[in-house]
């Protein structure tokens, strides 16, 4: 299938003694048009498994496959774009700056897709502003307008709604829902029953496993 597949993944980190398993033989599938949250307790693995799926780091057993393509050799924001915990915006650009950066590496134009972007996301009354002088939620929502400019294959969003107030995390999870219907696949790892709500699925870690 095209989308997201995560087959019999085990990944950990160090080295003898030191050494920590984090997920054993995860297997999970997100679809396009599919809005799956990742949910489970702090150090249940999901910020591993969004790193595995947005390519940060390959798994060290089993296969993570985008578009049926391992997901580490995929640089490509229009197929995989993300939303780390720590946004990763470039603090010397403004939020305007910031959202378009993708398309105009694409060579596309971001005009309208911006424009519907920070309306939904209530962004418009600062995008000239430097993104270092907005707030941790502008800048988190930023994060968020970013990863979905180019309506990628598939959107991987790790706890995206945690600076928002109430009425922000209606906007984002909206946001969110409309991308997921348009037809991106959308891995969304979170705590906020909102987005769990809004899910087509939930798939629930319990230490770096499954739960049934």
């Amino acid at each position: 299938m095209s989308g997201l597949e995560v087959t019999e993944v085990s990944h950990g980190y160090g080295a003898g003694t030191g050494r920590v398993e984090v997920l054993h033989g995860v297997s999970l599938a997100v679809a396009p048009g599919e809005l799956v949250a990742l949910a489970g307790p702090s150090g249940s693995g999901k910020t591993t498994v969004c790193h595995l799926a947005a390519g940060f780091e390959s798994p060290e057993r089993g296969a993570v496959l985008v578009e049926g393509r391992p997901a580490a050799g995929i640089a490509d924001w229009a197929v995989v774009a993300v939303v780390p915990q720590q946004h990763g915006l470039l603090a010397g650009l403004s939020v305007e700056d910031n959202i378009c950066l993708p398309a105009h590496r694409a060579g596309v134009d971001p005009t309208e897709a911006f424009a519907r972007l920070t309306e939904a996301l209530d962004l418009g009354a600062f995008t000239r502003r430097g993104v270092a002088e907005t707030s941790l939620g502008e800048q988190q929502r930023t994060a968020v307008a970013r990863a979905l400019v180019l309506s990628p294959r598939l959107a991987v969003l790790d706890e995206p709604t945690g600076h928002q107030d109430d009425d922000h995390v209606a906007q984002v999870v909206a946001a969110l829902a409309a991308t997921a219907r348009a037809g991106s696949a959308m891995l969304v790892a979170t705590h906020d029953q909102r987005v769990w709500e809004v899910a087509d699925r939930v798939v629930r870690l319990d230490d770096g496993r499954v739960a049934p």
